[in-house]
């Protein structure tokens, strides 16, 4: 028998083809900001105030990354700023996922009226002053836990987990029950395993977060060196070329030829240090965004 060929129609031709100059069209918007700002962070200060750098450098030069690499306490700040990242996402994961769980059992009491409270700390704070009378009085003040303790628990992240949990096969559970399994087995068995995708994604969030904070060191660690952040220390280099650079004639002269650094090349020697972690890290969790991983279980 002769297998008849599926023609393909206009309509679909001319889709594929808008949807691939679509997406073109979008990497490009995308990716040329970043591979700009890679390009002015290997290129010379005052010949980057000029512009007209694109995708390459015009000038290469290594003295903007050398000027943020050796700032006073920046090893410290990387160390601090890894381990709030790690401990603190880790300590958040756990704690919104079993408070999401607890709150997703449809026999729990007054699951409804903590949720609307949660959703009204989203958008209503103590203010900055009063935060910091209880955190000093908690004795989190000058210390490393400041990173971490006040944001394990998130409004917005536990209501992510808890939406995802609640589109779970409740059989899942009640078979479980059936079987003798208990809160924390269920949880730990069940429901933790097919929450991964959604395990990722607020654990990307989280760790964004804690990875790019620099206010927190500011109010609540100032006066400690050995607690401060990459962030931080990152921004107080930009602060103080801001303040030493002058005018571009003054710092033409000053230099004698030699390379040297201006706002725009260290903002972007800065942005590079301080994205490449994330985009390391996204890789490893990106496979994870995919929906569907209850196909298999009991169907309601």
């Amino acid at each position: 028998m002769k297998r008849t060929k599926m023609k393909t129609k206009w309509p679909d031709k001319l889709f594929v083809v808008c949807n691939t100059l679509f997406m073109i069209a979008f990497v490009v918007i995308t990716l040329y900001p970043v591979l700009n700002t890679v390009a002015i962070s290997f290129n010379d200060g005052m010949d980057a105030v000029r512009g007209g750098i694109h995708l390459w450098p015009r000038k290469f030069v290594l003295k903007n990354y050398e000027t943020v690499l050796h700032q006073q306490n920046m090893i410290t700040g990387a160390y601090i700023s890894v381990a709030r990242t790690v401990i603190g996402t880790l300590l958040a994961l756990v704690a919104n996922a079993l408070l999401a769980y607890v709150v997703s059992r449809k026999r729990f009491l007054f699951r409804s009226q903590l949720s609307l409270f949660w959703v009204i700390t989203m958008y209503v704070n103590g203010g900055l002053i009063p935060v910091l009378l209880v955190y000093r009085s908690l004795g989190l003040t000058n210390s490393f836990w400041v990173y971490v303790i006040p944001g394990m628990i998130s409004a917005f992240n536990m209501l992510v987990l808890r939406t995802y949990m609640e589109g779970l096969p409740e059989s899942l559970a009640e078979s479980a029950q059936i079987d003798g399994a208990g809160d924390f087995t269920i949880f730990s068995r069940i429901i933790s395993p097919l929450c991964k995708p959604v395990y990722a994604t607020v654990a990307l969030f989280v760790a964004v977060g804690q990875w790019n904070s620099w206010f927190d060191a500011m109010i609540y660690n100032r006066m400690r060196s050995e607690y401060t952040t990459l962030q931080y220390e990152l921004m107080k280099l930009l602060s103080s070329v801001m303040q030493q650079s002058g005018s571009a004639n003054s710092m033409a002269a000053a230099g004698q030829g030699a390379a040297t650094v201006t706002p725009v090349s260290v903002r972007a020697a800065a942005t590079v240090v301080t994205m490449l972690p994330i985009i390391c890290l996204y890789p490893f969790l990106q496979r994870y965004f995919v929906t569907g991983l209850t196909i298999g279980g009991v169907k309601e």
